[in-house]
C-alpha cells in the first residue's frame, strides 16, 4: 500500500483485514479470523462508483448491512478506482439485505450506486458430445483435462434413455476453476480442443439451471 495511502492503512489497523492488489484490482479481505472456504452466493456487484470514493467509505457503508468477507475494487494503473467493485458478505441473507438497502443509494449528492445480485458462476455448458459416453466417462474425462472439477449434470435422451442429449453441465468448485476450464477447453491454436474426436461447445450455464423436459427436448433436437 502506497504511503500516500494512509485512510487504507488505518482501515486496515482498525479492522485487521489485510489490503492487497493485483491485476487491477485491490482486494479487501479476508477477515483474519476467518475459517472454511469462502461464502457461496454472497456476493454482490456495486456499480456507479464515484471516482473519489474508496474502501474508506465503502467498507464502514456495507457493514451495515451484514459482515464482509471481501471486497473487490477494480481499479486502473493510475491508483483510481474504476467505477465498480464486488462485495462479499458472510451470509446470502446479508447480501440481499445489502442489495435491498444499498440500491440506488446516493453516495455523494447527486450520485447513486447501483447494488444488485453477482452471479458467482461455478458451472460450465459442454456440447457436441457423443451421444453414447456415460456421466462417469465425461466426469472422469473433465477431471483429466481440467482442474476443480465437482459434478458432472447429464440429461438422458428422451427417445433412447441409455444415451446423453449430446451435452452436459460441469460443476466446479469456485468460479475461478470453471473460468480457468472454459478458456483451456475454448482453445483454438494450434487446434480448436475435442472430446472422443468431436469438436466441443462449451459457455457458461445458468448457475441454479432448472429446465424442465419440453424446454430441454427443443435443445437437445436443436443441436
Amino acid at each position: 500500500i502506497p504511503p500516500t495511502e494512509p485512510k487504507l492503512v488505518e482501515l486496515m489497523n482498525r479492522t485487521g483485514y489485510p489490503i492487497s492488489q493485483t491485476n487491477g484490482q485491490r482486494k479487501y479481505g479476508p477477515p483474519p479470523d476467518w475459517k472454511g472456504p469462502p461464502p457461496k452466493g454472497a456476493e454482490v456487484f456495486v456499480g456507479k462508483i464515484p471516482r473519489d470514493v474508496y474502501e474508506d467509505e465503502l467498507v464502514p457503508l456495507f457493514t451495515r448491512h451484514g459482515r464482509i468477507y471481501e471486497m473487490r475494487l477494480m481499479m486502473d494503473f493510475n491508483g483510481n478506482n474504476r467505477g465498480y467493485a464486488f462485495v462479499v458478505f458472510s451470509t446470502k441473507k446479508e447480501a440481499q439485505n445489502a442489495v435491498r438497502m444499498l440500491n440506488n443509494y446516493e453516495i455523494r449528492r447527486g450520485k447513486n450506486i447501483g447494488v444488485c445480485p453477482s452471479v458467482d458462476n461455478c458451472r460450465l455448458f459442454v456440447g457436441g458430445i457423443p451421444k453414447t459416453v456415460v456421466r462417469e466417462q465425461i466426469l472422469t474425462e473433465m477431471q483429466k483435462i481440467t482442474d476443480g472439477v465437482q459434478n458432472v449434470i447429464v440429461y438422458p435422451s428422451a427417445n433412447d434413455k441409455s444415451k446423453n442429449r449430446g451435452f452436459a453441465f460441469v460443476e466446479y468448485d469456485s468460479h475461478r476453476s470453471a473460468a480457468m476450464a472454459r478458456r483451456k477447453l475454448l482453445r483454438q491454436i494450434p487446434q480448436p480442443f475435442t472430446l472422443w474426436g468431436h469438436t466441443i461447445a462449451v459457455d457458461w450455464a445458468e448457475p441454479e439451471l432448472e429446465v424442465d423436459d419440453d424446454i430441454m427436448q427443443q435443445v437437445s433436437e436443436a443441436t
